[in-house]
């Protein structure tokens, strides 16, 4: 007999519909009833249609997980160490072997890309692979398109290539803080920007900076951090403790904490004296004291975005290219 999605509902004790959502990679169903359905599914050989406009059906079987990691970046070896990279990859992780995927990880040096993607493939047939990208220029992510069939990029965009993205929207979310600021009443800003630059962090820079012209406002003070140094600031570009403004954005909230710790070391009171303002809502930031405001970003709506569009690519003969920015919101705490 040839197993239906019903028959799989009824061995796993749910409905037809909550089958359907753990095969599309929906939301929508706990992780445990998910692994539930999918401990059938390897059961019983079960294999879902994957319907495409040219007929015939197909599925993720394998797919690699590439980390690209720079060690001048934010991305870099020691990324597992930081909570949004940790996060990310862990659910990523979980979520992709969940679907019943077997999910291989390749970590590759952005300075030798060419090399170490050349090796890679000649050891192994890769044709699914999401790549995380944060750190990756335009060409580097043409090159990695052109060599793997069926390809998604995660937490990296560039509108001028025909390639599937999935990120955060950073022009809007940093937009949105900047209005936010301003409509507290604040016109002497500062912003805290990564000294490693990237495609988030550079639309990041436009959406705030957009925001400030528009109501004709210029930043006071522009600070240059290293995105990547875990324990300190290091010397803040054009940074006084006599001219400070009275908010500081900071692209990313470790970038926030270090200022935070770094001006209470030097008896300037968070947010008395200053206000802060991070991105990413990472779980130190609600620890810290005090709390930070940040921006959040739906690390869950990512991933399931992700294996979406690299299901559709693999079921879809005709795929065109989907670029996805995933809506962000502000968390307002008490720095700001």
């Amino acid at each position: 007999m040839t197993l239906k999605m019903a028959n799989i509902a009824k061995m796993a004790h749910v409905s037809t519909s909550a089958v359907s959502l753990a095969l599309n990679g929906k939301a929508g169903i706990s992780q445990e009833t998910r692994e539930k359905i999918f401990k059938i599914i390897n059961e019983t050989g079960y294999e879902p249609l994957r319907k495409r406009r040219k007929g015939g059906s197909r599925k993720v079987a394998s797919c690699d997980l590439m980390i690209i990691s720079d060690e001048k970046g934010i991305v870099n070896r020691h990324y597992y160490s930081l909570p949004f990279f940790d996060h990310l990859v862990a659910n990523l992780t979980q979520s992709v072997t969940g679907f019943g995927t077997d999910l291989r990880i390749d970590n590759l040096k952005i300075n030798h890309l060419i090399q170490d993607l050349e090796f890679l493939l000649q050891t192994k047939s890769i044709t699914n692979a999401i790549v995380l990208g944060t750190d990756l220029t335009s060409t580097q992510v043409k090159y990695i398109s052109s060599k793997i069939k069926h390809v998604v990029f995660l937490d990296t965009y560039f509108e001028e290539l025909n390639c599937d993205f999935v990120t955060m929207d950073n022009y809007r979310a940093t937009y949105e803080a900047a209005n936010y600021i301003l409509e507290k009443g604040y016109t002497k800003i500062g912003y805290a920007a990564s000294i490693k630059e990237n495609a988030n962090f550079l639309q990041r820079r436009a959406g705030f900076l957009d925001a400030l012209k528009n109501k004709k406002i210029s930043l006071q003070n522009l600070y240059k951090i290293d995105p990547a140094s875990l324990t300190k600031i290091g010397p803040l570009s054009g940074f006084s403790y006599k001219n400070l403004p009275e908010v500081i954005f900071c692209e990313t909230d470790y970038m926030a904490l270090r200022i935070i710790k770094d001006l209470t070391k030097n008896n300037i009171k968070v947010p008395d004296d200053v206000k802060i303002m991070g991105f990413d809502d990472i779980s130190e930031g609600k620890l810290a004291s005090p709390s930070l405001t940040t921006i959040h970003v739906p690390i869950d709506q990512i991933v399931n975005q992700v294996i979406f569009q690299l299901q559709s690519q693999v079921a879809t003969s005709d795929w065109d290219a989907q670029k996805s920015l995933i809506g962000t919101h502000l968390i307002v705490r008490q720095s700001l």
